[in-house]
């Protein structure tokens, strides 16, 4: 049976608002307890930033906490309930292995959810065990952690803790937990939830919940809720942007997966594009391109159409009515997309300013990259530093044109070249976690126990604008392969 601790030398400061939603919204339980805890990788900079004491965390009572088997004082778990489209197909959902131990105030006031993944089975599992492979779980602290160091909105995972009890999946694995912090969990599965299951008035505490968790200021608008669909189109194509400009490639991207704070949720099948493919994807479960690099503006367009039905009870008594505003909120969505994508890739070109020429310029690099099969980080990381001939189209008479027409481009704008390099240099990483390098460290840390190979990855990740020596041996693509790499939903 899970105890409650006190443990106030670990700087728990948990509150429960969730709780006060409708009880439709959630289950109240506690997470299963597990043979031997066992903390195997824990973040000391997010402790710190949470104001937590990371030396109390580290203690064996601290994995017992991080594992599920003592509850911390003021913390009051449940599994949240929602529902989504999964590959454009509507179920219900809810929590299946993840219980939320509360949210967490900072002494700052900020207020973060902290959640346990892999922590035992709830009544939104489905037939699931409600557990987690060691393996999948590193693989999101990997790479949730470097979507944090490249400046991308993110959940961020504050430990791993083994469990000492094995898990089945295809064959026999270590099993763990993951702690995972972030803005919040409400999702648009959320609200398709409460819209299908629930009546307008709770629909209602959700979407005031909401807009006070994430957008106090739209609280006081004339519209609220149509506010609040603006501000959660306004996140999304800004995470979308960033998504696209670093070759981002999410893998499920299922309206549960999307979170309403505009953090990067949920990191299953997802990956970084090596050379340059709009078609780009590699869960292994998605076989028709659903969620490829190239579609993913496409596809969060249509799932905030789904925020926008759910919605609709909200925006106006009379459903046509209804209907129009949400309609006018998506509209924006293209235009908006585009400045931030566009914008995006003037910084990485050097572009401070704007020129009619410039969506003619990027889409011809793009095309030359496509064709070379170019490796898309490391591209403009050689164009940052002048080095061209570091590039497979180096040679060809098209990219030629195509530099001489950007250098004009360049020496338009009245900034010296430091400043353009500058903006370059921050605007396009050095290192992306390569699959391969991902795959390597989880090989020595889940076959050998050698974790120095992950927090050595996770430590250049970390970092990824230094453009320092130590980065060098980071930027090498992996050598080519008969088989294309897969992802799978393993977390």
């Amino acid at each position: 049976m899970t105890e409650k601790k006190s443990m106030p030398e670990a700087g728990w400061r948990f509150d429960n608002s969730y709780s006060v939603l409708p009880e439709l919204a959630y289950t109240k339980q506690s997470p299963t307890p597990v043979q031997a805890p066992r903390l195997v990788v824990f973040n000391g900079p997010l402790a710190a930033s949470l104001g937590l004491n990371a030396g109390a965390l580290r203690s064996d009572e601290g994995a017992a906490v991080l594992a599920g088997n003592h509850i911390p004082e003021g913390a009051e778990p449940l599994a949240q309930a929602y529902a989504g489209h999964q590959f454009g197909h509507f179920t219900m959902l809810g929590d299946g292995r993840a219980l939320l131990l509360g949210e967490h105030m900072t002494p700052q006031g900020q207020r973060f959810d902290i959640q346990l993944k892999g922590a035992g089975r709830t009544p939104y599992s489905r037939g699931g065990d409600g557990r987690a492979a060691l393996g999948p779980m590193l693989r999101e602290y990997i790479i949730s952690e470097a979507m944090h160091g490249l400046g991308i909105p993110t959940t961020r995972s504050l430990a791993v803790t083994a469990t000492g009890e094995p898990v089945y999946r295809e064959t026999e694995l270590p099993g763990a937990i993951l702690t995972r912090v972030a803005a919040s969990h409400l999702r648009v599965g959320t609200f398709q939830f409460m819209s299908r299951w629930g009546t307008d008035e709770q629909l209602r505490a959700l979407a005031d919940y909401t807009l006070q968790r994430h957008f106090p200021n739209a609280q006081a608008a004339g519209q609220p809720y149509l506010s609040l669909l603006r501000e959660v189109i306004q996140r999304q194509v800004q995470l979308i942007a960033k998504w696209q400009l670093v070759g981002f490639i999410h893998g499920v991207m299922n309206t549960d997966n999307m979170a309403l704070s505009g953090e990067t949720i949920d990191y299953g099948p997802c990956a970084f594009m090596d050379a340059y493919d709009p078609a780009a994807v590699f869960s292994s479960i998605d076989a028709q391109g659903r969620y490829a690099y190239g579609n993913q503006p496409r596809i969060a367009a249509w799932n905030l159409a789904r925020f926008a039905e759910a919605l609709l009870p909200l925006l106006h008594d009379d459903e046509d009515q209804a209907v129009q505003l949400a309609e006018g909120a998506l509209a924006d969505f293209v235009q908006l997309y585009h400045g931030h994508w566009f914008t995006g890739m003037r910084a990485k070109l050097g572009l401070f300013n704007e020129e009619p020429e410039d969506v003619g310029l990027i889409e011809q690099l793009l095309g030359m990259m496509q064709k070379h099969r170019a490796d898309y980080t490391n591209t403009f990381r050689a164009l940052t530093f002048n080095k061209p001939e570091e590039t497979v189209m180096f040679g060809a008479a098209e990219f030629a044109r195509w530099q001489e027409q950007w250098k004009a481009r360049q020496s338009r704008q009245p900034m010296p070249h430091e400043q353009v390099q500058q903006l370059m240099q921050r605007s396009n990483p050095a290192v992306i976690p390569r699959n391969h390098r991902v795959e390597e460290a989880l090989k020595a840390a889940v076959e050998q126990e050698d974790y120095t190979v992950m927090e050595r990855l996770v430590d250049i990740l970390s970092r990824p604008y230094d453009h320092d020596a130590e980065q060098e041996a980071y930027c090498t693509p992996p050598e080519p392969s008969a088989q294309p790499y897969r992802t799978f939903c393993g977390t």
